[in-house]
């Protein structure tokens, strides 16, 4: 019952920091979150694979009664997502924009805003901002050419002894300066506003969604075939695949992927389980030439020798909060689903109140919660995920045993211990949950709803 051996799969999300940033933000974390439960928690340097493509990293956790040993994979992406940030300004600009308007005219937008109105608000929000500042430039610049037109290009004409300048290089010289005006407005408002990330972001979603990026194709493959080799060789109690934000629809086509090369996965080996967090699936399961995504999702839903657990938040705007990644996507499968368990995560409960206020309005910072360290002992927390004593499956099955295990006294830690061992016994988790909260003074989340 106890994990002594974990090893994690991170899969990220369309995140240009990548590996070096990730790691130390990693590293910040994980001392709170010792200093948090009173743990001795340490970490190793990463060790890049020869490929470049995945970085590696150990953790030991040390508690009175137990210790974990965590293998840390974080594969990467970021140097195809800095090759998109580096597209040049107007052709990111006017890529985004017909995108947007296509999926306004498809009805993806409408499908978004009926599944989700603050994840469709939040698609609209880019659009939203460049409009502001087209609309701003456009001022600046008429202004400018109106200005030389009544004044200093009136004394040149007179000093160059002609009589009129003609009305349209005025507006040549207006068209130049709105280009420019606006080109300096999203470079200098971009740290602010993330307009340019965000536009780039839409492009990807799309072109992957309809198959337009092979280099993202071939790496998923290769990532598939090396989780397989993980569960062939590997000793741990259990495999957690990680996929947070965009990294949700890429983990699943990950482990849909392992599947169908080995259909044996998760019958042999550890215990191979699936942890969405943050997800945005129907950016590219809504659209209408997803159906092979769909199909990924129908196997995954249906498949008994993987654990899939999904947790939504809705203080997140960017994922989709509530919605059943298998019934949003018109997948009905009866008493054949068994796939994922949703849990509502509040934040509220793991962010100290003084933090919360401010905490609340950093619409990035409270995305990357699901992968940080909390303020508060909670039954949600990913590094207790990472490096905690309490299986996955269990963890969810039983959220108020396996917090007790780390913050109770010895009488009621003996207790969580044989909750956890005799009193779930491989907890059969209910594939939907409609519970408001994942909390330890709510009873398991099996029992919440179903």
């Amino acid at each position: 019952m106890r994990v002594r051996h974990r090893h994690i799969i991170y899969v990220q999300g369309y995140d240009p920091r990548g590996l070096a940033q990730y790691y130390r933000m990693f590293r910040t974390e994980l001392r709170k979150f010792g200093a948090l439960y009173g743990l001795s928690a340490s970490v190793g340097r990463p060790q890049g694979a020869p490929d470049g493509e995945t970085g590696s990293w150990t953790i030991e956790t040390r508690a009175e009664d137990w210790t974990t040993r965590t293998r840390y994979d974080f594969l990467r992406w970021e140097d195809l997502i800095q090759r998109d940030l580096a597209a040049p300004i107007w052709q990111t600009v006017f890529h985004a924009t017909g995108l947007f308007w296509r999926a306004v005219f498809t009805g993806t937008l409408g499908r978004f805003w009926k599944a989700n109105w603050r994840f469709a608000a939040f698609v609209i929000y880019p659009h939203f901002v460049f409009l502001i500042e087209v609309l701003g430039s456009l001022g600046l610049a008429v202004g400018l050419s109106l200005g030389l037109r009544a004044g200093l290009a009136i004394d040149l004409g007179q000093r160059l002894g002609v009589a009129d300048i003609p009305a349209w290089a005025f507006w040549i010289v207006g068209g130049l300066a709105f280009a420019g005006i606006l080109t300096a407005m999203l470079k200098w408002t971009e740290r602010w506003t993330y307009l340019l990330y965000l536009l780039s972001d839409g492009i990807w979603t799309w072109e992957f969604s309809h198959g337009r990026r092979p280099e993202w194709d071939g790496r998923i493959d290769r990532f598939a075939q090396q989780l397989i080799e993980v569960v062939r060789r590997n000793e741990a109690e259990e495999i957690v695949l990680v996929g947070h934000s965009s990294g949700s629809f890429l983990s699943i086509e990950i482990l849909a992927r392992a599947l169908q090369l080995d259909r044996a996965l998760g019958s042999y080996g550890p215990r191979v389980v699936l942890l969405t967090v943050g997800g945005n699936l129907p950016i590219v399961g809504f659209h209408a030439v997803s159906q092979a995504f769909r199909d990924d999702l129908r196997m995954l839903a249906m498949e008994t020798s993987i654990d899939w657990i999904d947790c939504q938040s809705r203080k997140d705007v960017m994922n989709f909060y509530p919605f059943d990644p298998i019934a949003g996507h018109g997948i009905e499968l009866g008493a054949a689903r068994r796939n994922p368990h949703i849990v509502p995560v509040r934040f509220r409960e793991i962010i100290r109140p003084e933090n919360y206020p401010l905490f609340r309005w950093k619409f990035f910072r409270v995305h990357f919660q699901f992968v940080m360290a909390n303020e508060l002992p909670h039954a949600y927390d990913f590094f207790m995920i990472v490096c905690g004593p309490v299986p996955l499956r269990d963890r969810m099955g039983h959220p108020e045993a396996a917090l007790a295990v780390v913050v109770g006294e010895p009488e009621t830690r003996l207790w969580a211990w044989k909750k956890l061992e005799t009193g779930s016994n491989r907890p059969e988790l209910l594939p939907f949950s409609i519970a408001d909260t994942l909390s330890p003074a709510s009873p398991p989340a099996e029992a919440q709803g179903g």
